[in-house]
C-alpha cells in the first residue's frame, strides 16, 4: 500500500471527526469541550476541522443528522418482517432502548448535550427525530385500519407520549449513577403500557 493508499479519504476524516466529537461531548459536554479537543482526539489539526464544519455548533448537528438517519434506517431494518401493528410498537420500543444499550455515548451526546445547544432547541428544526417518530404514528394509523387499535386516539399525540416516555426512561438509565435498570425490562414496560393503551382488545 503506498503512502497516498494509507491517508485518509475525504470520507473518512469527516467520520474520524464526527466519532471523536462524539466521545469529547460526551466526557466533556458540549459547552466545555473546545473544538481543539475533538481535533486532538481525532488526530488532527485543528484547522482540519473547520474544512468539515463551520463550527461546534455545526459539528453538533451534524451529529444530529448523520446518527438519526442511522436510526431511521435501522428502525425500518428492525420493523422488517414484523406485521402486527401492535408488536411493532414492541419492536420499536426494544430497538430504540437497545441503541441507547449499544452506543452510550451517542445516547449521552443526544439525549443532554444536544439540549443545550440554544441553536438546536430555537432555530433548528428536527426533521430526521419528527420521521423516526412518524414511524409510531404509521403503526397506530394502520393499527386502527386494521381494526386492532382504539380509532379515538390521536396518532400525533400518542406518538408524542411514546417518545416521551422512551426518552424520559432513557434519560434516567443515562443519568443514574448507583441504581442501574434493565433497558430490556423498561422497552417491554414501555411497550406493554401502550399497547395495552392503544388495543381495542386485551392484548
Amino acid at each position: 500500500m503506498s503512502a497516498a493508499d494509507a491517508t485518509p479519504s475525504r470520507t473518512d476524516k469527516h467520520e474520524l471527526i464526527l466519532e471523536a466529537a462524539i466521545r469529547v461531548f460526551a466526557q466533556k459536554g458540549f459547552h466545555a469541550a473546545r473544538i481543539s479537543d475533538v481535533a486532538d482526539e481525532a488526530g488532527v489539526a485543528d484547522g482540519t476541522i473547520y474544512l468539515y464544519f463551520k463550527n461546534k455548533d455545526d459539528l453538533l448537528l451534524s451529529i444530529f443528522e448523520e446518527k438519526m438517519d442511522l436510526l431511521l434506517a435501522g428502525l425500518r431494518e428492525a420493523l422488517v418482517g414484523v406485521t402486527d401493528p401492535l408488536e411493532q410498537v414492541r419492536t420499536f420500543a426494544r430497538y430504540h432502548f437497545r441503541q441507547v444499550q449499544d452506543h452510550r455515548e451517542l445516547a449521552e451526546v443526544l439525549q443532554i448535550e444536544l439540549r443545550l445547544s440554544n441553536k438546536f432547541m430555537k432555530e433548528y428544526r428536527p426533521q430526521k427525530l419528527w420521521e423516526y417518530l412518524g414511524k409510531f404514528a404509521e403503526i397506530v394509523r394502520a393499527g386502527q385500519e386494521a381494526g386492532q387499535v382504539r380509532t379515538d386516539i390521536d396518532p400525533f399525540m400518542a406518538m408524542w407520549a411514546f417518545f416521551g416516555a422512551m426518552d424520559e426512561m432513557s434519560m434516567q438509565f443515562i443519568l443514574a449513577k448507583h441504581r442501574k435498570f434493565s433497558l430490556d425490562a423498561a422497552a417491554d414496560t414501555v411497550s406493554g403500557i401502550f399497547i395495552r393503551g392503544l388495543s381495542k382488545e386485551k392484548p
